[in-house]
């Protein structure tokens, strides 16, 4: 780890280290920590160990540039990174590092929460804070974020008892979908009214213990696979997709499911 820090500082040195590091804000890095987030996703997602070792070691480093920077700026430096995250898992789990009784993952989940919302009480100075969905990052993912609101507002009891609730959700929100297609001039509307579809996906996928960004990479993978497979067929007949009608394309789409499997 010391290594790595001194390997950081000499590509930040101002006098011999790299241009493109010297270079470098907080501001410009953030969107190459996304970047590396789902590189670690995506080895695990394809269970490709030897790449995930590799992507850990890209996201460390994400970390690393960070705290160099604050250090260059007296704001802090890698120990206190790892002092505040040390500090925050030990007040957390009580349950291990203290005499707390917890029995089962959803209990620990629940309490996870309650922490949570104390350090954000503390931290606003008021008895209690501005609203439950304080400190959910607008900068996550979309749909990421959607099942975090949702949760949070679960957690004070504003949710359905049951999954019936957002199957139905659904399908109200399809057929509003349905009723803008027809509306001449109304893109704006139809936005909205397709995002009130996707979140209530997302609320049928948490209630069915799903993870929505999971379970749409996956769809992702599914799908460029049996297109691909789509295109090999193709090309060992020396045709191209683009000269297929879309009943024939549709045809061939049948088949590679049919090879897959």
């Amino acid at each position: 780890m010391q290594k790595l820090i001194e390997i950081m500082q000499r590509l930040r040195d101002p006098d011999t280290g790299c241009p493109w590091d010297r270079e470098q804000t907080f501001s410009t890095i953030a969107r190459h920590t996304i970047e590396e987030a789902y590189e670690v996703a995506d080895a695990i997602q394809r269970e490709a160990m030897d790449e995930l070792r590799d992507e850990l070691g890209d996201l460390l480093f994400q970390v690393v540039f960070y705290t160099q920077m604050a250090r260059e700026q007296s704001l802090f430096d890698f120990d206190d990174v790892v002092h505040s995250i040390c500090t925050k898992m030990i007040r957390r789990h009580p349950h291990v590092f203290a005499d707390e009784k917890i029995e089962s993952a959803d209990e620990q989940s629940r309490a996870w929460e309650r922490h949570k919302s104390e350090e954000r009480r503390r931290k606003g100075g008021t008895e209690r804070p501005a609203s439950q969905l304080d400190g959910v990052a607008h900068s996550m993912p979309a749909l990421i974020r959607a099942g975090k609101l949702q949760k949070r507002a679960a957690d004070v009891g504003f949710d359905w008892p049951d999954i019936e609730g957002p199957i139905a959700k659904v399908t109200e929100e399809l057929a509003e979908v349905r009723a803008e297609l027809g509306v001449e001039n109304n893109q704006e509307r139809l936005e909205a009214e397709i995002g009130d579809l996707l979140f209530a996906c997302v609320n049928l996928a948490r209630h069915a213990q799903v993870d929505p960004e999971s379970s749409l990479r996956l769809a992702n993978l599914t799908f460029e696979r049996r297109y691909r497979a789509m295109e090999q067929m193709l090309a060992t007949e020396g045709r191209q997709m683009s000269q297929l009608d879309l009943e024939a394309m549709e045809q061939l789409w049948v088949r590679a499911k049919a090879e897959e499997r």
